[in-house]
């Protein structure tokens, strides 16, 4: 932790440096700039927190909307410097701290508990005594962990009037533990970093030793206990009831956070409201905005916090609620998350011929079984945490399958008819599916697929769902909610749906030498809702 401490104070040297070095004009009072300054701001219980504050220059004495920018997991406060000094230079007091637990930051990680939600009350009160900062105009914005951390604080404190909460969660289980599937690469890349870049506090702590002592049941319940009180989803009467203006934005292949979470909490909100969702990964849409590059999430939250904080008549409050980018790169907005797209139910057929495939077609199918082997891996899989997402997302190279190598064995498979025209699929495909396991415990993971004319596959969505404690042998109906999307499927090619046990990224419960037979009976077809605009 000394060489950390050391490298932070050599970055946070060079960042103030490079934030303060500017025009000649920037020095004159008369004409627009910042100056900025390191702080120790008392935190809740009197913890040390660091943090660098930018205040406006040449543009009055105030007072000033203040934006408090808490810092992502394992990030110290510079990561918001880049943004912070263009906020700053228009006329916003801003303060960007590290989190509680990380780097200059005293006390322990507690997983966005409540002292960490505290530390951002603790920081307005700072900023009413010790800036130009207008503390009745308050946005709280974040990244990730500082995204979650933002949402929280705003249903404690009414004087937050507008959040940006980027790649964050408002629902922690649903997020990391979806459908009682642990997300296996993230949990531990989040458990690695937060000890490399910080101090786990007895929260934190208790449940990597039940991790890495494979204690999983152990972990997930005790995660349960400390979730509602760190999800926003659970405090949306008290966001409503503040009612701060809410801005959120994501990536649809956001590893950690994944976006249907998102969008289940942005319909619940009363209050004005945002989504922006874009291909990537866990916060790459937004961290090169962060440091201060163009970007179009950060230009669209920056005239969001002009309105709402800084009372300018921009429109921001007239444009489209939902905006969604395809992963060719367009942009199409949306009264509300319902409006994204007109659902279109396909019924599965149950897998013939030497394929072993079944099809998606629009009338009904029942009275078929199929089955398959359980704990082996397929071809088919939903890639890596946070490398195969931002491949999408930076470099429009998606998670691929040649499905006729899908071993036919060990996963069900099901295609639709050619898209002559080609379509949008775009919202969250819904799939209702009969399985009977062989075993108590079965994890599934379906995906579903943009295949062309040679049978390569890209990635659309997927999600698992693990069925814990089942009778052997019976029959159970599940649902399984793919993440949402907005994906351009071109003319000539079909939608590939595959459905089988074993994903790397997941701690799947799938034992070999187990089976699963998929069914269709009759009064229950089973079926696949897809969002579509023809």
């Amino acid at each position: 932790m000394r060489r950390l401490a050391a490298a932070l104070a050599v970055a946070l040297a060079v960042a103030l440096a490079l934030i303060t070095i500017g025009p000649r004009a920037e020095a004159d009072q008369s004409a627009p700039g910042f100056s900025t300054s390191y702080q120790r701001i008392p935190g809740a219980d009197g913890t040390g927190i660091g943090a660098v504050v930018l205040t406006p220059t040449g543009q009055g004495d105030g007072p000033f909307p203040l934006v408090v920018m808490p810092s992502s997991w394992g990030v110290p406060n510079v990561e918001y410097v880049g943004q912070g000094a263009k906020l700053a230079r228009s006329g916003f007091q801003v303060i960007a701290y590290s989190s509680r637990g990380f780097w200059d930051s005293g006390g322990g990680i507690d997983i966005a508990g409540p002292p960490t939600v505290a530390d951002v009350s603790k920081v307005i009160d700072w900023a009413d005594q010790h800036t130009p900062a207008d503390t009745s105009r308050v946005a709280a914005v974040g990244i990730s962990y500082g995204a979650g951390t933002s949402l929280l604080a705003s249903a404690q404190d009414p004087r937050i009037k507008a959040v940006g909460a980027m790649s964050g969660w408002a629902d922690l289980i649903a997020s990391l533990d979806p459908n009682d599937t642990v997300a296996l690469q993230s949990v531990a890349g989040l458990l690695a970093l937060g000890n490399i870049t910080g101090r786990p506090g007895p929260e934190m702590a208790s449940l990597q030793t039940k991790f890495v002592t494979g204690n999983f049941d152990g972990a997930i319940a005790e995660a349960k206990q400390l979730a509602p009180v760190r999800s926003a989803a659970t405090m949306v009467d008290q966001i409503n009831a503040n009612a701060p203006a809410v801005f959120l934005a994501n990536a649809f292949e956001d590893s950690i956070f994944p976006p249907s979470q998102y969008t289940d909490f942005f319909t619940r909100l009363t209050g004005p409201k945002r989504l922006l969702l874009a291909h990537g990964d866990h916060s790459t849409p937004e961290v090169p905005g962060a440091i201060g590059l163009p970007n179009e999430t950060w230009d669209e939250l920056a005239a969001w916090l002009r309105h709402y904080i800084a009372d300018a008549d921009n429109g921001a409050d007239a444009e489209a609620q939902v905006q969604l980018r395809s992963q060719r790169g367009v942009w199409r907005g949306y009264t509300n998350w319902v409006a994204v797209g007109q659902p279109r139910t396909a019924y599965l057929t149950k897998p013939t011929g030497l394929s072993r495939t079944g099809t998606l077609q629009p009338k009904a199918s029942t009275g078929w079984t199929s089955n398959i082997a359980a704990g082996v891996p397929t071809l088919a899989d939903s890639g890596v945490a946070l490398v195969s997402g931002a491949l999408q997302g930076l470099l429009s190279i998606p998670t691929a399958v040649a499905t006729p190598l899908v071993d036919r064995s060990f996963a069900g498979v099901w295609s639709s008819p050619v898209y002559t025209s080609g379509a949008i699929v775009n919202g969250t495909p819904k799939l209702h599916l009969t399985v009977k396991p062989s075993g108590p415990n079965t994890s599934l993971f379906a995906y579903l697929y943009d295949v062309n004319a040679l049978g390569v596959g890209s990635l659309i969505a997927h999600k698992p769902l693990t069925l814990r404690g089942a009778t052997p042998g019976k029959a159970v109906p599940v649902d399984i909610r793919l993440e949402a999307t907005s994906w351009e499927v071109p003319a000539g090619n079909h939608l590939v749906l595959v459905v089988d046990t074993v994903d790397p990224r997941y701690l799947g419960r799938s034992a070999l030498g187990t089976s699963v037979t998929f069914g269709s009976p009759a009064g229950d077809p089973s079926r696949i809702s897809i969002p579509v605009i023809a």
